[in-house]
């Protein structure tokens, strides 16, 4: 992917685009759920879709899940400025979804995003707002999974 694609200009211009075709959509479906963890159950609390372009696949092809803690702020500043990023996620290269997710008992974020292939799903690692992500996440609390979606 070039570095181009990924710069931060870029990035808004183009979210800007998506949001006047009205392709950025909020679903409330599944907001306010419970899924349950391995170690902890996780509560939904926002749902971000793009929509597909006649030239991507039909189904996403991967899935990318972070899990970390915030160095600073509560639960609740942080899950108002998850917001901020949210422009530079939906125009990442081959975005799909994500999901927004809080620990109910240790606080801990997690997001499930889904991408058009592994390859976006990896390229979003080094991405401008997984950078910012990273930086505010405490030391030693990053996880990540990248995997083949299933549908």
């Amino acid at each position: 992917m070039s570095r181009f694609r990924q710069f931060p200009p870029v990035l808004l211009a183009r979210a800007t685009w998506l949001a006047l075709r009205q392709r950025v959509h909020f679903p409330r479906e599944g907001v306010g759920g419970v899924l349950a963890g391995d170690q902890e159950d996780f509560q939904v609390f926002r749902k971000m879709v793009v929509d597909r372009k006649g030239v991507q696949p039909e189904q996403p092809g991967a899935v990318l899940e972070v899990g970390f803690h915030f160095t600073s702020f509560s639960p609740t500043t942080n899950k108002r400025l998850s917001r901020i990023p949210m422009p530079f996620i939906a125009a990442q290269p081959g975005f799909r979804s994500k999901t927004w997710m809080l620990g109910r008992e240790s606080g801990a974020f997690k997001g499930v995003y889904e991408w058009d292939t592994v390859e976006d799903a990896e390229g979003y690692w080094m991405s401008f707002p997984m950078r910012l992500m990273k930086r505010r996440a405490a030391s030693d609390t990053l996880t990540s999974e990248i995997r083949p979606a299933t549908r």
